[in-house]
């Protein structure tokens, strides 16, 4: 071979190289434009779809954005942020069924790809994709038993892994897919609560750490939300939190927040016989004076029969809470003990402090009725003024399902038992009424009613 054609051959590689490499995507290359013609390429489509997406021309946006999710994915997160919306858009928009579900599975790659090439963003990183495309998966597939299940795994890596810096909208889907899924019985009760307390730390956390007024009542809000849900989702069981947290007391006597949390637990599952609910209080009350330590501990001495203590506690429970809906709660409770001892003008002033304060629940009503009809022998001087009583308990009867339908069942039947009680009208006519009249019923009773007859 002559020196010549060598030169002429090495030349000719050479550029055939640096023409190669002048023209190259940067999914080729790791580059993140690519170079040359590609990344010339890669940019304009960059700047048109970002464009077309800022004013939500999502039709306009899909070509230019695919040209640059295909052969330049390191170029920028919003090949990702941007192609989430187009992604919705598309599916949104698409009516046949099965190219829906082809969208769906591309919008899942885009996850996906972007945890490929982006996911060790310091900030936004794998654990937090995961986290989005599980609140995503789950905003298209909520129903489906399999998608639960996958998302629940991510949601599980991603908050492993971010913790406290866990995005409040993960946190959320996660708890009530969690519900979901016990609902479902894809998970049992102790994973809602373990779920559930994990939630709650984190959010406690965010909200302490937080100096941003708005932020603050969103996150507020978000864990009120968290404990409805996790309080009416059936799996606060007292034997499943008694099985979860029973074993952990001892090493957690002057644990504030978790005997805090624990007391918390076995007050929302109505654990009120519960000996961990009266350990707990205990330690509790010693650490930090609190309504909801004094309740347990109330509730601790009423199971052993301490009347006098038990209201003592009681007394301290309804003086420490704040919330005038659980300030009520308590305070019908100790109306209820009242009329265990007998003492029903105690028990009816305290349920009627108990309406006060928490005005649209109908027990209190429901008690105030049984103590005018626990009195109706002793009341008044003759048989016909002890019957008039039952009038005014079946009016408390009648209020409490008026304003509560959950106690509909129980008032219609006391109505029932106690009508039965009223005088004839023979009776009434003798007594120089008629039905219809009006009348007051003195002594410690004294309200106004009207007459019935017994039918």
């Amino acid at each position: 071979m002559s020196r010549n054609f060598t030169k002429i051959f090495i030349a000719g590689m050479i550029t055939l190289i640096g023409a190669q490499a002048f023209a190259q995507k940067g999914v080729e290359d790791g580059s993140k434009y690519g170079h040359g013609e590609d990344s010339l390429r890669c940019l304009r489509n960059l700047s048109l779809f970002t464009e077309y997406v800022k004013q939500k021309s999502y039709a306009d946006a899909v070509p230019s954005w695919e040209i640059v999710y295909n052969e330049c994915p390191l170029s920028s997160s919003k090949v990702y942020t941007d192609g989430i919306k187009i992604m919705d858009w598309r599916i949104k928009n698409e009516k046949d069924k099965a190219k829906k579900e082809e969208l769906f599975q591309q919008l899942m790659g885009v996850y996906d790809k972007r945890i490929k090439y982006m996911g060790d963003h310091r900030k936004y990183n794998e654990n937090y994709i995961l986290g989005r495309k599980a609140t995503k998966m789950l905003s298209y597939k909520r129903s489906d038993p399999e998608y639960r299940k996958q998302a629940q795994e991510m949601f599980e890596k991603s908050i492993a892994g971010q913790k406290n810096r866990s995005e409040v909208a993960v946190l959320a889907t996660y708890m009530t897919n969690t519900v979901a899924m016990y609902k479902a019985d894809q998970t049992n009760a102790e994973a809602v609560v373990k779920n559930y307390v994990k939630v709650s730390d984190i959010l406690t956390t965010q909200i302490n750490a937080s100096s941003k007024p708005k932020t603050k009542e969103v996150l507020n809000k978000v864990k009120a939300n968290v404990e409805k849900l996790f309080a009416t989702s059936g799996a606060a069981d007292c034997e499943t939190i008694e099985k979860i947290f029973g074993p952990q007391f001892a090493e957690n006597k002057e644990n504030k927040d978790w005997l805090k949390l624990v007391n918390k637990l076995l007050a929302r599952g109505n654990c009120e016989d519960a000996q961990l609910l009266f350990d707990v209080s205990e330690s509790l009350y010693t650490l930090e004076p609190s309504s909801s330590a004094a309740y347990g501990i109330a509730r601790g001495y009423l199971k052993q029969q301490n009347i006098e203590k038990a209201t003592e506690y009681y007394n301290e429970a309804i003086s420490l809470e704040e919330d005038d809906a659980q300030k009520g709660t308590y305070t019908y409770q100790l109306g209820l003990i009242k009329q265990s001892q007998g003492k029903l003008a105690e028990a009816k002033a305290l349920a009627l402090k108990a309406i006060q304060l928490k005005p649209e629940w109908g027990a209190p009503y429901i008690l105030i009725g049984k103590l005018y009809a626990a009195s109706a022998s002793n009341f008044g001087s003759n048989e016909f003024e002890h019957k008039t009583a039952y009038w005014a308990a079946v009016d408390m009867f009648a209020k409490a399902k008026s304003i509560d339908a959950d106690v509909t069942t129980e008032a219609n039947e006391l109505i029932g038992i106690y009508s039965k009680h009223f005088p004839g009208t023979e009776e009434i006519f003798f007594q120089g009424f008629k039905v219809g009249d009006t009348y007051s019923v003195g002594g410690w009773i004294g309200v106004s009613t009207k007459i019935r007859a017994r039918n």
